[in-house]
């Protein structure tokens, strides 16, 4: 019991767990749940709810628990000897979760349950659990169950290695540049890319494809070459093009993971019975079918494309006029689109960056949050895995309703990107009867502060925290307590970025970000008149934008109602779906399903498009705080604000998005409000 990976007392013990805890712990947890499933599954056992959840959620739960510590320190604090534990433990795990999903003689038990005994919380997660054991292949027999099993078990195992070959290529590419190459590239940028030159002791700058480093070179570097040297090896990541010092890297290519990843998914819908991937990844989402998501992104695509050729107008001109870039490359476009922005809105991302210091930010967020949502947020403590993770408790009435640990920088062995992840949810347990208290992870991956001073943000930054917090928020609120559907457990894939696409809209509103900004030399507020040009600009491309989002997901469910039973050509397809929406070329060269995670290592297999969805569905909530007084702060409206906490949060997913967002509209929801916020009404 001096497994860190085995206390279950309370939050997890992330300092004290190494790699050599994974396999015995999880060897024990997982014989606990085999024992705990052959206990259920006997045939005198009752086909009661309260009853089998005691007897088998409570083990399962924490197996979820303790794997759930281990991928999470897999993802933020990667090291060859942690990664080769979770790699020996995946298949394990992945084949119990498997077998527990289909298991002919649980589907049995739930069948028999007395559903008009249940509670509305637990008739839906009865309800859920039933169409799990359909998805999870119990209607299947004999070869076809083996060879579900088998499919499943080699997914997570590819997923796990896409994943591996999209952050190792990202981490193993290096560009040392020469003072001269780097003109235009912002300061702070420069300090940290000549700190690591110095720690390798090179010379000059030690460029990145990490976003904090990347992204500021394709804005601001002058140097066309060097854009495109970092372009290019940007995007022939974990491919077979990718190549560091000109010599290729095979050992990170992801094509073969995607041609397999593909076929496997195509055999599992035809197993369950389902002509494609596309229609399994619907049967539990928000929409009716694919053709209704593809209507969907077409009709988007349309609306929006006459202001993404008014975008590539304007770009092109203002490249000849201005910048004498006659014929703009790939790698010329962000460089053009910021110097343009700047030219018509006379501000730059880094003179808006200067007054968004991290800890004025964060500060920030809490007051709206706690406005908004009648919480106090307090500093908290807990084991950490690295000593920039903050620790904090949501408090109602000075009582601690839900934690939260905040990962902000990136660094080496953390993956890319920003996420939310649960760490528990909350519970009404059915072992002691306690009612357990919800705890959230939320990392992101912005540049860290430097000589001594705080951490900058980007607006971006700042959007993508707001935007993963509407996640926490919607994790911590719940007032369910039934497991299964409180928080974000149970909510249809293509409705849960509600929450976090309708914290964004904050993050252009003058009353909320007047109070998180501070200069961060001489702590002046943001003045008035940079925000309204930051609000002028706010549209600025929202056509390409849309675009770029539409031509992700259509090509996602298109790959995955059209593959061919080999997995096809994901480029092909891509190509295919460029022809159509697409209004700016990109290189033959360019890779980017090779590291599109969000589909191949992140669960939104056919269903990428639900950002889009979801961003309809957070526009008209959002727009509910704007109707009742257009006089007043959306952020100050608390009537809204109870209503919306009541009937989107507090619910989770006990009752379907649709049921939902009806109580708090009054209504289905109107693509209106999405149009208007984007400039394209």
């Amino acid at each position: 019991m001096n497994n860190p990976l085995l206390d279950f007392t309370d939050l997890p013990q992330f300092a004290a767990i190494t790699p050599a805890h994974v396999a015995p712990a999880i060897d024990i947890l997982l014989k606990d749940a085999e024992t705990a499933l052959e206990k259920v599954t006997a045939a005198d056992f009752p086909a009661d709810w309260k009853t089998m959840s005691a007897a088998l959620d409570v083990p399962t739960e924490r197996l979820g628990r303790a794997w759930g510590a281990v991928s999470h320190l897999n993802s933020v604090a990667d090291t060859p000897e942690l990664r080769a534990a979770y790699n020996a433990a995946l298949p394990k795990v992945t084949e119990f979760w498997t077998r527990l999903g289909s298991d002919e003689r649980l589907y049995a038990k739930y069948k028999a349950m007395d559903v008009a005994q249940l509670n509305k919380e637990q008739a839906k997660a009865h309800s859920n659990a039933m169409r799990g054991f359909k998805l999870g292949g119990a209607d299947l027999q004999g070869a076809a169950k083996e060879r579900f099993a088998a499919i499943q078990e080699r997914q997570a195992e590819i997923s796990q290695k896409f994943s591996e070959n999209a952050l190792d290529s990202t981490e193993a590419f290096a560009y040392y540049a020469s003072e001269g190459e780097t003109a235009g590239i912002p300061a702070d940028v420069l300090h940290t890319a000549q700190a690591l030159a110095q720690a390798d002791s090179k010379p000059g700058y030690k460029l990145t494809l990490k976003m904090p480093c990347y992204l500021p070179v394709m804005q601001f570097a002058r140097s066309s070459a060097l854009r495109e040297k970092l372009y290019r090896a940007n995007t022939t990541r974990a491919s077979e093009l990718f190549e560091i010092d000109g010599k290729p890297r095979p050992e990170f290519d992801n094509s073969a993971i995607l041609r397999e990843t593909l076929a496997l998914r195509q055999e599992e819908s035809r197993l369950l019975g389902y002509e494609n991937f596309a229609q399994v990844s619907i049967v539990p989402k928000m929409a009716d079918s694919p053709a209704q998501v593809i209507t969907f992104l077409r009709d988007l695509a349309r609306r929006a494309r006459p202001y993404a050729l008014k975008d590539v107008a304007d770009l092109r001109e203002f490249a000849a006029k201005e910048l004498g870039i006659a014929d703009p490359q790939p790698w010329d476009w962000s460089y053009i689109g910021e110097k343009l922005k700047e030219a018509r809105y006379s501000f730059s991302e880094q003179e808006v960056k200067q007054y968004f210091t991290a800890p004025k930010v964060l500060a920030g967020l809490f007051k709206i949050v706690e406005t908004l949502f009648e919480v106090a947020i307090v500093k908290d403590s807990a084991p950490v895995w690295n000593d920039k993770v903050e620790f904090y408790a949501l408090q109602r009435t000075g009582k601690t309703i839900a934690q939260f640990y905040l990962d902000q920088p990136a660094r080496v062995g953390k993956r890319g990107g920003a996420w939310m992840d649960d760490v528990r949810a909350r519970w009404l347990r059915p072992d002691s009867g306690t009612l357990q208290t919800p705890v959230a992870h939320l990392v992101c991956n912005f540049a860290d502060g430097v000589d001594g001073k705080p951490a900058l943000l980007t607006h971006d930054d700042v959007t993508t925290l707001f935007h993963e917090f509407g996640h926490g928020l919607h994790h911590m609120l719940t007032q369910v307590n039934e497991r299964d559907v409180s928080g974000i457990s149970g909510v249809e894939w293509d409705a849960v970025e509600l929450p976090s696409q309708f914290m964004e809209n904050f993050c252009w509103e003058w009353d909320v970000l007047k109070h998180m900004t501070a200069h961060v030399d001489t702590g002046a507020p943001l003045p008035r008149a940079l925000f309204d040009k930051m609000l002028a600009a706010k549209n600025y491309q929202s056509g390409l934008q849309t675009l770029r989002q539409v031509e992700f997901a259509l090509f996602d469910m298109l790959l995955h109602q059209d593959a061919p039973a080999d997995g096809g050509d994901a480029l092909a397809v891509l190509k295919t779906v460029r022809d159509e929406v697409a209004v700016l070329p990109a290189p033959a060269y360019s890779r980017t399903p090779h590291t599109f995670s969000h589909i191949f290592s992140g669960g939104y297999a056919a269903g990428y498009y639900s950002y889009k969805w979801a961003e309809l569905l957070s526009a008209d909530a959002y727009a509910a705080f704007e109707e009742s007084d257009p006089n007043a702060s959306p952020s100050a409206n608390m009537a809204a604000g109870q209503r919306y906490r009541r009937e989107i949060l507090e619910v989770g997913g006990s009752r379907t998005a649709m049921e939902s967002f009806k109580a708090f509209r009054g209504r289905e929801p109107s693509i209106d409000a999405l149009l208007r916020h984007q400039g394209m009404a």
